[in-house]
């Protein structure tokens, strides 16, 4: 079980560098500044116990006034001081540097998450909480400053010093060379399988619940008309707590985990310090080594001791700020739900002829196929109807029509163009939907109505209004169209939002008309405004009207109705009205009872 968690977190480690390596590769000339910069600082770190050996022995071979010992002094005094500046100039190069990078990374993987997010499919959507995916890609963006500071300023600098200080000293006392060498392997071997093994499992359980309660806070407060609809909020409160400690129990233990860590480099520091002044002691009482050597042994150690006490840290932060970013990475691993072919074009659709052509159809894995051979075809400027049981087929019939899925089988073609081969975009550019319950973004009136035709005039927008029964309750607000709606059009109401759709949909003036009819929950006057609206909208208009209330459909060209995948009844109202037994005329007759019933209670 350890090994299987070891090769897991090998794993995440690979996807994380692979990922950041393809972002350091699109700027291969500020890596290799950066790289080369501190490359110089930290070496001139490595030569700084040299000179102060040289120090101390010009200081301790001469008396006051000696010349030649004078010299080599002030000598080396000198060469301090330059390695010092050089390496404060070379680092604030390193971190300018670093600055630009970082911030160029964070925001191209922002924008290509955004891109993937938006292109994911409606079940991929359907299945995630937003507040938890913001999440993802924000601590993840984050996460990168961390990663990039560990490994370009912190962990690279310590290699070169490690290595640097193992050969200098190597070249004077290969036993000291050897202890240092040895030793500071052991340290990072140690650290790094700790940190990989040990902490990094508990950090990816904790991060889980981390986006786990990211998720519950959006969900419980999207959904706060529904709390406080029904007095739940301490019910919630319980919910959430329950999350929480679930969240607390996992950082408890990372970050314990991550203390013990600690305690464990600080021991095997103290062992390496003592072998190496055991070793200096050593060399000095035989005589090998002088004043200036240990000094410049000892400030070796101590300069390494601090670049190792910081390899532990550096270690941490690196498996913290992979942990951190594996929910990022795994989004840009996933496949997108629909992709656009290689070299595919914008369709044009001019009169909006739409055939399904032999078309299979099956979701996901499912076994048995939702569409099996279907055919069929609607003609230009036709309004029709689709109607069925939940279930039955007719709202995957139009989502196949703007491409959020694609077939499996067939093709689908419109005016002579097979939708699977074209641009997505270009395609639902040129389909204007009404959905049952219309989503508004959380900006002005003016800007939702515009979304359809971002460049449409003030007059354009307010055009559309009108012929959407809109225009009247717009400039009744106080701000008229410049009014914020809130998130997802909360401060409107049900039939305020559908007329704002609607109005979306006449800007658009698409050759292809989608309307998930969303009459059945608003009061008799918004119905019929409402109504009224969608008539004028069909006009000149190929139209597809998935039917709730079957008394909305009568004056429609053609009904198709839906059951289990398939066409079993076609033809219009007064047509369908008269097959015995017929499903159209079951539920019809079904819904007049139930509205009649409910007259009678009304009286």
């Amino acid at each position: 079980m350890a090994r299987f968690k070891l090769d897991i977190r090998a794993h995440a480690f690979k996807n994380v560098l692979g990922f950041t390596a393809q972002h350091w590769a699109r700027q291969p000339m500020r890596i290799a500044s950066i790289v080369g910069f501190i490359m110089v600082a930290t070496i001139a770190d490595v030569l700084t116990p040299l000179y102060s050996g040289k120090l101390v022995d010009a200081v301790a071979s001469g008396a006051a006034g000696d010349e030649i010992a004078w010299n080599a002094a002030i000598a080396a005094f000198w060469a301090l001081m330059a390695l010092g500046l050089g390496s404060v100039v070379l680092r604030q190069l390193t971190f300018m540097g670093i600055i630009k990078l970082t911030l160029r990374m964070m925001s191209d993987i922002v924008a290509d998450s955004f891109h993937r997010l938006q292109r994911f499919s409606t079940d991929w959507h359907a299945n995630s909480f937003a507040g938890s995916t913001v999440r993802k890609v924000t601590r993840g963006m984050w996460a990168l400053d961390l990663l990039n500071d560990t490994i370009l300023v912190a962990l690279f600098p310590s290699l070169v010093m490690l290595v640097g200080s193992t050969i200098l000293l190597g070249l004077y006392w290969p036993i000291m060379g050897l202890i240092v060498g040895v030793g500071s392997l052991l340290y990072i071997g140690l650290t790094f399988f700790l940190s990989v093994g040990y902490v990094a499992p508990a950090a990816t359980l904790s991060n889980a619940w981390d986006t786990k309660l990211g998720g519950a806070l959006a969900d419980a407060i999207s959904c706060n008309t529904v709390v406080k609809a029904f007095g739940a909020e301490t019910r919630e409160e319980s919910r959430l707590s329950k999350v929480v400690d679930k969240w607390s129990h996992r950082t408890d233990r990372t970050w314990n985990r991550g203390t013990l860590n600690g305690s464990v480099q600080g021991v095997m520091l103290l062992a390496m310090r003592g072998a190496i002044l055991a070793a200096g002691l050593w060399l000095w009482q035989t005589g090998v080594a002088s004043a200036g050597d240990i000094t410049f042994v000892l400030t070796t150690f101590f300069i390494l001791q601090g670049y190792l006490r910081d390899v532990g840290m550096h270690i941490r932060n690196l498996q913290k700020s992979i942990n951190d970013m594996e929910e990022l990475v795994d989004i840009h691993h996933q496949k997108l739900g629909i992709d656009d072919k290689p070299g595919a074009k914008p369709i044009v659709i001019e009169e909006g002829r739409i055939d399904f052509d032999h078309v299979d159809f099956r979701y996901g894995s499912h076994a048995r196929p939702l569409y099996s051979d279907f055919s069929v075809q609607i003609a230009p400027g036709e309004k029709v109807g689709l109607v069925g049981h939940s279930g039955s087929g007719k709202t995957t019939f139009v989502k196949l029509i703007q491409r959020l899925y694609d077939v499996t089988g067939g093709k689908i073609v419109i005016d002579g163009q097979d939708i699977s081969r074209v641009q997505q975009s270009s395609l639902r550019q040129q389909i204007a939907i009404v959905q049952q319950e219309p989503i508004l973004f959380h900006r002005s009136l003016a800007e939702n109505i515009a979304y359809a035709r971002p460049g449409a005039t003030r007059a354009e927008i307010e055009q559309a209004a009108r012929l959407a029964s809109a225009h009247e309750f717009i400039m009744a607000l106080p701000k008229g169209y410049e009014t914020l709606v809130g998130e997802r059009g909360v401060k409107l109401s049900g039939g305020e939002r559908q007329r704002v759709a609607i109005a979306r949909a006449f800007l658009a003036d698409a050759p292809i008309l989608i309307l998930d009819e969303a009459t059945s929950s608003l009061d008799s006057e918004s119905e019929v405004l409402i109504q009224r609206a969608m008539e004028r909208l069909m006009v000149g208009r190929t139209t597809l009207v998935i039917a709730h209330r079957l008394s909305t459909v009568k004056s429609l060209d053609r009904l198709l109705v839906f059951d289990k995948g398939k066409i079993v009844e076609e033809g219009d109202h007064a047509q369908l009205i008269q097959l015995q037994g017929g499903i159209y005329r079951r539920l019809f007759e079904r819904q007049a009872l139930e509205l009649t019933k409910g007259l009678v209670l009304a009286e």
